[in-house]
């Protein structure tokens, strides 16, 4: 049976496992920090993440389906969320003209006062990395950016619009390239959550 990574003996003899350790230890600073704003506010931190993703992607992935799959979480538990929010007026619903059962939420003047007041919950992380040279900082997000997608590609991250998953990226040797825009990627240039993402319904590695 493979050891724990939170066994602190067989821990230290194994760099992943404290990588895994540490990756766990920044996610406790990410609840901590948007807790901080919730208490505040009196919303829940899902209701504050839901306003955030909102107000900065298109409305196709505003719904109550898609937000369950984009935080891994139950649809119930998103329709809660909603539901609060809708009542509270920080979000509009917008229903299909085609099913009046579905519809996609936009944000009220007051969701976007909030969003304003609470979208930068993550600076003092931004602040500390900051201080990281740029050498250094590139390749964390180079090794970043390969996590994720291969979190994607086993299941484990139900969602990702990044370079690596998208049907225009396209990869020579060592070169990443993207057909959209017609340009050489560079390791900076990769996206985590782009706009003009496209699935690949062949998939893709890095």
């Amino acid at each position: 049976m493979e050891e724990s990574v939170f066994n602190i003996v067989s821990q230290q003899n194994s760099i992943t496992s404290k990588i895994v350790v540490g990756l766990e230890r920044i996610s406790e600073v990410f609840k901590v920090l948007l807790w901080e704003h919730a208490k505040v506010i009196g919303l829940s931190p899902i209701q504050i993440q839901i306003l955030i993703f909102i107000a900065y992607h298109k409305s196709e992935l505003c719904n109550v389906s898609h937000l369950a799959k984009e935080f891994n979480i139950t649809k119930p538990t998103v329709s809660d969320a909603v539901r609060v929010l809708d009542k509270k007026k920080y979000i509009i619903k917008e229903y299909s003209l085609v099913d009046s059962r579905s519809y996609s939420i936009l944000l009220s003047d007051l969701g976007k006062r909030t969003v304003s007041e609470t979208e930068n919950f993550a600076n003092p992380v931004k602040a500390q990395l900051h201080k990281i040279n740029e050498v250094d900082l590139e390749n964390l997000f180079k090794s970043l950016s390969t996590l994720i997608h291969q979190l994607n590609s086993a299941g484990i991250l139900t969602i990702q619009r990044t370079c690596f998953g998208c049907k225009f990226y396209d990869k020579s040797g060592n070169k990443n390239y993207c057909t959209l825009m017609k340009i050489e990627l560079l390791t900076s240039d990769i996206r985590l959550d782009c706009p003009e993402y496209e699935e690949n319904p062949a998939g893709n590695t890095t």
